[in-house]
């Protein structure tokens, strides 16, 4: 079996493959003040919950955006399996996974990881959308090269700064508003992230296109993304795996197999 794990920086995501098959999906809490042995202990725990074995574990996969917490899960996933993860950046997928950008090895695994589930999964030309802390979009050429993309502030951080900053703002849970021209402050401030956010998308996605030259497949993953691409005008796939499903792809081909 293999462990994938995508470190991110609100949550750490982490599945179990059996062959091709992803056994389950569990989240843990980052927490960078945590060290090696805790974390540790919540994975083995985890996978006692869902009826994996230590000694089921033959490899081992892992993306992390929080540099500290890298070592510690590396070391986590050692000291538990007795397996080396292989930890995704340029330098481990150069070789098979063309990025066409200033500067490649600063590209982050998050958007490594979820282009190589793309390719994996869907078709190219895409535009693959991760919305989490951040939301991203990576572009993947008629090629499957990644040539670019764009950094938005993400769905809930937007909403945290605009009400801790607005005195007469509070916080309201995200949800699908009534009415896009809401009748309330929390109805206006639910239209104003999910819609406005949706309206994002179809905006930077159109000006990418133009750019390029050729429509894109759309493709979306992350925790909000379930609630904002519903309400795209142009049509977005979701895959609540994606990152997931790449990192496998990655360790695969890594592993001398087709991507």
């Amino acid at each position: 079996m293999l462990l994938a794990l995508d470190v991110g920086n609100t949550n750490i995501t982490l599945g179990v493959f059996e062959e091709d098959k992803l056994r389950f999906v569990s989240r843990m809490a980052t927490n960078s003040f945590r060290m090696e042995d805790q974390y540790a202990i919540e994975l083995r725990d985890i996978l006692h919950l869902y009826g994996v074995r230590r000694a089921n574990i033959t490899g081992a996969v892992l993306s992390s955006v929080v540099p500290k917490l890298t070592g510690y899960l590396s070391h986590a996933v050692e000291k538990l399996f007795s397996v080396k993860p292989l930890i995704v950046d340029y330098h481990a997928v150069k070789e098979f996974f063309p990025i066409a950008i200033s500067q490649p090895e600063s590209t982050g695994p998050d958007l490594i990881a979820g282009c190589a589930g793309a390719k994996a999964l869907f078709s190219c030309p895409c535009i693959v959308v991760d919305m989490g802390t951040a939301t991203t979009l990576a572009v993947l050429d008629k090629e499957g090269v990644m040539v670019g993309g764009a950094i938005v502030p993400g769905v809930g951080i937007s909403l945290d700064a605009l009400t801790s900053r607005a005195a007469l703002l509070s916080s309201v849970s995200l949800e699908t508003p009534s009415h896009v021209v809401g009748r309330d402050t929390a109805e206006c401030l639910q239209s104003g992230v999910l819609y406005g956010a949706a309206a994002m998308l179809d905006g930077l996605c159109d000006r990418m296109e133009e750019e390029l030259g050729y429509s894109c497949r759309v493709i979306a993953t992350g925790g909000l993304a379930g609630l904002v691409v519903e309400h795209c005008r142009r049509k977005v796939e979701y895959s609540d795996t994606l990152l997931l499903d790449g990192l496998k792809a990655i360790y695969d081909r890594a592993g001398n197999k087709e991507l």
